[in-house]
């Protein structure tokens, strides 16, 4: 099978020194396309800046901003049997950068944000992608809700969810505790690490894969 894999934040700038990000570390998506390589599939990891080792027998596609991840998935997700969107994509840019460094001349600064495209969500209505669709959801409340609403609006085959509020999982660590979110069913994973919980994720792609052809 052949795995399209998004991991990481993205980095939105400001200026030439200093951007917008958050707080994902990856770990996830790398953890994802160590397992499935180790399986056997050919995987394309897209990702946003990041501290991680590239897993082995992975090939690597390193974008910067939200723009970046979203050329990058429109010009390769045609070759993929599934996509995995387990990266933190910025929803918001700075609506002009400035091309020098901004200097520090008043109390306060604002900054007009603008809208990123929605990869995830053209996937299906841009892309036209026919495969195994798995978005990630990271919350802080309502955590089934928001995951189904994601899973229904942007034509998902599963939805991985978690609590980020919670501490101990998530960003930034090892393990993780998420539910997997299907059209017509709910799983919820125990707390595990990461890496254990990449090999549940990916039976689940492989199941769903299957059952398409």
């Amino acid at each position: 099978m052949n795995l399209l894999i998004t991991a990481g934040p993205t980095r939105e700038a400001i200026d030439p020194v200093r951007y917008l990000t958050n707080r994902s570390s990856g770990k996830m998506g790398y953890a994802l396309a160590e397992v499935a390589a180790r399986h056997g599939h050919k995987v394309l990891l897209v990702s946003g800046p990041t501290s991680l080792d590239l897993p082995p027998g992975v090939d690597f596609l390193p974008v910067e901003s939200a723009a970046d991840m979203f050329d990058a998935v429109r010009n390769q997700i045609g070759k993929a049997d599934a996509a995995v969107f387990a990266a933190a994509v910025a929803d918001y840019r700075p609506a002009a950068p400035s091309a020098e460094k901004i200097k520090k001349t008043s109390e306060t600064m604002t900054l007009e944000l603008v809208r990123n495209p929605d990869i995830l969500g053209s996937a299906r209505a841009t892309f036209h992608f026919p495969g195994v669709l798995v978005g990630f959801a990271a919350e802080t409340d309502d955590l089934e809700a928001n995951a189904r609403a994601k899973l229904e609006k942007k034509g998902c085959d599963l939805v991985v969810a978690n609590d980020v509020s919670r501490p101990g999982i998530g960003f930034d660590s090892d393990h993780n505790e998420v539910l997997l979110v299907y059209p017509d069913r709910l799983e919820p994973l125990a707390r595990d690490t990461k890496d254990r919980l990449a090999h549940i994720i990916l039976d689940a792609i492989v199941e769903l894969h299957a059952s398409r052809a």
